[in-house]
């Protein structure tokens, strides 16, 4: 692993396999790119010949505050707001939320996952949170996406561990599931805007099935719009550094 600082010119080099739609979540677009550059100590990359093949980004926040919660229902979109506004009225923190790991797409299946949610969990540790969060996407829900969230969550393989392979992942490091976090990220665009970034029609009225999304998006043709708000799971790792 390297430092994030060193290497933040260098961060998105990888080749990405994210559906090109959860791009365009505005929380995202507004303050995900700050994230390395505010919170260096909490991001974590892996390279392999000088090459970024993997990064991880987390945040610190205030969870303890009245009207707060660890795990919000709004899930990612919530995280990142209240990391920038803790960090710039100086509150405490209390806990950390990951927001990403992303492996390149030509180093999948090598394990690289289970090390970067370590690697995460170290940093968070190192600077005194005893929690880190992560609001968890699913990585085979989006195959059956009219399967409500709590329904899936609850599959089990025969050993008892979570049927989903990232959910795996996450139990399997020491993870907790908390909950579904029913609106964890939004969506919004017009239909012309949903045809440019999936390829699809939309161009009736209802549910659309959209790859890689793990609920359908709904479409209103009459209002020109179309939102997508999709489902998490929130769960909860003990932070400790190893270092």
């Amino acid at each position: 692993m390297r430092r994030t600082s060193e290497l933040v010119p260098r961060l998105y080099e990888m080749h990405e396999t994210w559906p090109a739609f959860m791009t365009h979540d505005p929380i995202g677009e507004a303050l995900l790119g700050r994230v390395p550059e505010e919170f260096p100590q909490y991001c974590v990359m892996a390279t392999d010949g000088g090459r970024v093949v993997a990064r991880g980004q987390s945040v610190p926040f205030d969870a303890e505050s009245p009207g707060r919660e660890e795990a919000p229902d709004r899930g990612w979109d919530a995280v990142p707001v209240r990391a920038f506004d803790d960090h710039r009225h100086r509150r405490p923190t209390t806990a950390a939320s990951a927001l990403d790991i992303t492996i390149d797409a030509d180093h999948l299946g090598r394990g690289l996952s289970h090390h970067m949610l370590a690697a995460l969990r170290d940093a968070a540790g190192r600077q005194g949170c005893g929690t880190l969060l992560a609001p968890v996407r699913p990585t085979a829900k989006h195959r059956e996406p009219r399967v409500p969230m709590d329904d899936y969550i609850r599959r089990r393989r025969d050993d008892g561990l979570p049927a989903d392979p990232w959910l795996d992942v996450h139990v399997k490091a020491g993870g907790v599931i908390e909950k579904v976090a029913p609106a964890s990220m939004t969506i919004s665009g017009s239909p012309a805007e949903w045809r440019q970034w999936t390829g699809l029609p939309f161009d009736r009225k209802g549910e659309v099935e959209v790859p890689g999304a793990l609920v359908p998006v709904h479409c209103d043709t009459a209002h020109d719009h179309a939102v997508y708000v999709e489902p998490n799971v929130w769960v909860r790792h003990t932070a400790t550094s190893r270092s």
